[in-house]
């Protein structure tokens, strides 16, 4: 038994509402049933022997014809209730056979017009094929539907089936499930997205937009379900390709690597499209060159850039990521990639047809489930950069038409990011090349220092700045250490680096001074700016630290334009920040720069870095400045390599990332041995001409250079002599012995001496010319209190010595 039959009243309810009587010839009520006498609240009592007209409002229109006898078979009527009020009620005559009594039927108008317009609704929603329609009893068994084979692949629906016997598991019981819901609740569902798939075509998976309501009878109680559904398989696919068109668009794009950006596109594609999906690329585009143009099959020179797999990891028969696609013979559909279209392989017989010549290659290139695969070329601004395949092993239904529309869109806007990628890295190749070319060797080892220059590009490498380090060796065993920060990024700030490193080697071979150097490159950068553009001259500037280390007296001077501290680390491992007062940073101008002087011991190490060393995106330099001090003190010991020290300092700064890049100069301070230099001071005479050749002699016979006696003795003659000629006394004279014989000879006087070529009848003028044609090099630096002239002779072979430290 259904509900219909077991809830009997209210199975009846409607019924109970029709008010019956039974009328004479004359019209007088012969029979009056209980519906009427609710009806109008008139019991059966007071109204049968009386003339049914009695009943009629004077406003009814059939009140007349009541009168006189003559009831109309059908129509509608106003009836008088006890209360006074009208009754309005649509009714019918019909004649009774075996007498000439008139039964007459009657309903309140609202419930007939309810019927009425309900049954007229009922039968266009059953009798059109565009909206399923299914009544179902309390029991979710079919009553009534228009649901047939035509309409949804799948057999009819017959009076007493369930739902499941017309879809598939485990749709039917998810639609079930939803009925049953708003059968117990009341709460109507709208337009709720169902999949559904037919017992009789199961590799067919159609989308139905599912609404349904709960029937309930006229004392509200739940009697059965109506559902409506509309196909939706259309709307979900748009829905779907909208999706996956937004997601390619958001997340295509946001690297400019090129192995990032392919792997990109196929996350996108898998699952949302497929099961399974590669991108093939032109080496060259992996290279960021631009790929060769050709047509045909052969050697593609093509590699596996990336894959996606939505069941696991990728299949180990098929080519692996970073391979070489392998020799591929010329058809159709490879032409029609290479000429910028897309298509797909409706089935697996197909696929492996265009492999019948090579079927080595059909494991590598056609997955062991694939069933339909959609191709589409990654080609931009003319030129193809490679392929995009996605397959479907685990979804039953092919690729569609449309499908291979989708990819060929997605995979166009991925080339574009792909082109981008690679034209970012070639370019950044080249800015990265310039810079490193730029800079000097990352290592140096000199009688002054042994030294390690690290570089960091900001972004893990993706962006290039202006920030340096340089290690220039000065006269008489000195060494000038520099690091500098440009301001800006790119290109530019490489260009203005590479012009202010060597402007400042420029400058050190003046030997000037630090702070008259910073001054000197202040100048200069103030040039720079003002050829720049007006709106980039604000932006242009600098900062530097500069500083000169001197073995033989074994301290160091440095001056800074705006830079962060040096930081000193000694050989018994205590840490200190150097104290120096920086100047303003290059192109401010007008304001001096200051120095400061400290004795080194042997092995101490010197930390010079750029800003972002210290910073790395907090602000907090203080903290960033005590967080290096402890990793020296922590890291750096007399035996540890400096290239191994700053690679860890770096490696601290590298995660996160830095935003700007960093520049780190290590140097550990050597010292010449007191026995490797000799020094005397005379008065301004002539005759002492003698006694510094004299000391010269003696001193290269206790080193044990002999061989340079003669051109050292000339050497000193003629310097020492200009020097009581031109400048006066006292003049100094010093000898240092190392990987070369340096001759220093030290006057008061600010004179620069020239080099002249003297006449065939000069007497004099060929001093400094001798000098220059004995040595190797030859020049002169100032001081506050005068000159020094030196020139260097390199020692004979063996006799050079090696670096030695003393305390």
């Amino acid at each position: 038994m259904n509900a219909f039959t077991d809830h009997t009243d209210a199975g009846f309810s409607l019924l109970n509402t029709i008010a019956a009587a039974v009328l004479d010839a004359q019209g007088a009520v012969l029979w009056w049933s209980r519906a009427a006498a609710e009806l109008l609240d008139r019991p059966a009592a007071e109204v049968c022997g009386h003339p049914v007209g009695h009943l009629l409002a004077e406003e009814s229109g059939c009140r007349a014809e009541a009168a006189g006898n003559a009831m109309p078979t059908a129509g509608r009527a106003l009836l008088r209730h006890r209360s006074g009020g009208m009754v309005e009620v649509a009714f019918r005559t019909l004649p009774m056979e075996v007498s000439s009594h008139l039964l007459v039927l009657a309903a309140p108008t609202r419930h007939v017009t309810d019927w009425e317009q309900g049954a007229a609704l009922l039968r266009a929603l059953l009798a059109q094929d565009r909206i399923g329609i299914g009544i179902y009893d309390a029991d979710l068994r079919s009553v009534r539907t228009n649901i047939t084979p035509d309409g949804h692949d799948g057999p009819a629906l017959s009076p007493g089936d369930r739902p499941a016997q017309a879809t598939a598991a485990p749709d039917a019981e998810t639609a079930e499930t939803v009925l049953r819901q708003v059968l117990a609740t009341g709460v109507p569902l709208v337009e709720q997205e169902q999949p559904m798939r037919s017992p009789r075509a199961r590799e067919r998976q159609r989308f139905v937009s599912l609404s349904a309501v709960r029937l309930e009878d006229t004392q509200g109680h739940p009697v059965g379900v109506a559902a409506l559904s509309t196909d939706a398989t259309e709307r979900q696919r748009v829905r779907r390709h909208l999706e996956l068109s937004h997601q390619a668009s958001v997340s295509i794009g946001r690297s400019l690597d090129v192995r990032r950006t392919a792997q990109d596109l196929v996350d996108v594609l898998v699952p949302a499209l497929g099961d399974l999906a590669w991108v093939n690329l032109a080496e060259a585009v992996l290279n960021g060159d631009e790929p060769p143009k050709f047509l045909g099959g052969g050697e593609l020179h093509l590699r596996r850039a990336a894959v996606a797999s939505a069941t696991g990891p990728w299949p180990a028969a098929m080519l692996q990521p970073g391979a070489t696609v392998p020799h591929i013979m010329d058809w159709p559909g490879l032409r029609t990639l290479q000429s910028g279209e897309a298509f797909i392989l409706p089935d697996r017989a197909s696929a492996i047809a265009t492999y019948e010549s090579t079927p080595d290659l059909i494991p590598l290139l056609i997955p062991e489930r694939g069933h339909s695969v959609a191709l589409a070329p990654l080609a931009a601004r003319g030129l193809m950069l490679g392929t995009v395949a996605v397959w479907r092993t685990e979804r039953t239904e092919p690729f569609a038409d449309e499908d291979a529309d989708l990819l060929a869109e997605i995979a166009s806007r991925a080339a574009l990011s792909v082109d981008t990628a690679r034209r970012y890295t070639r370019e950044h190749r080249a800015a990265v090349a310039l810079q490193q070319r730029l800079l000097p060797r990352a290592g140096t080892d000199t009688p002054a220092a042994e030294t390690a220059g690290l570089y960091l590009p900001a972004g893990g490498g993706a962006e290039i700045s202006g920030d340096w380090f340089d290690v220039i060796p000065l006269p008489s065993l000195r060494t000038a250490l520099v690091v500098g920060d440009v301001v800006g990024h790119g290109l530019p700030a490489t260009a203005t680096m590479g012009r202010l490193r060597t402007a400042v080697q420029t400058l050190a071979d003046l030997e000037l001074e630090p702070e008259e150097l910073l001054t000197h490159l202040d100048d200069l950068v103030q040039r720079l700016a003002g050829e720049s553009a007006p709106e980039h001259q604000d932006a242009f500037g600098a900062t530097c630290l500069y500083a000169v280390y001197d073995p033989i007296a074994r301290h160091c001077t440095l001056a800074s334009a705006g830079h962060p501290p040096p930081v000193l680390v000694r050989p018994d491992g205590t840490v200190r920040t150097l104290d120096i007062s920086p100047g303003p940073p290059l192109g401010v101008g007008g304001m001096p720069f200051e120095t400061i002087t400290l004795d080194l011991v042997p092995d101490s190490v010197l930390a010079l870095y750029t800003n972002a060393l210290i910073d790395r995106g907090r602000h907090d330099l203080e903290g960033g400045l005590r967080l290096l001090t402890d990793r020296l003190a922590a890291l750096c010991r007399p035996a540890r390599p400096l290239a191994e020290l700053g690679r860890h300092l770096l490696a601290d700064a590298a995660d996160p990332p830095p935003r700007d890049d960093i520049a780190l100069l290590l140097a550990r301070t050597r010292a010449i041995p007191p026995e490797h230099t000799a020094s005397w001071e005379f008065p301004a005479n002539p005759t002492i001409v003698a006694d510094a050749r004299g000391a010269t002699v003696r001193q290269l016979a206790a080193w044990g250079l002999d061989d340079l006696t003669f051109t050292t003795e000339l050497i000193v003659s003629e310097l020492v002599t200009n020097a009581i000629r031109y400048a006066g006394g006292p003049v100094g004279l010093r000898l240092i012995r190392d990987q070369v014989l340096i001759c220093e000879v030290t006057d008061p006087s600010n004179t620069q001496p020239r080099l002249r070529r003297a006449r065939w009848t000069d007497e004099g003028g060929r001093g400094l010319f001798l000098v220059a044609q004995l040595t190797t090099r030859w020049g002169s630096r100032y001081s506050r209190s005068g000159k020094t002239i030196w020139a260097e002779q390199p020692l004979p072979a063996g006799s050079t010595t090696a670096h030695l430290t003393s305390p």
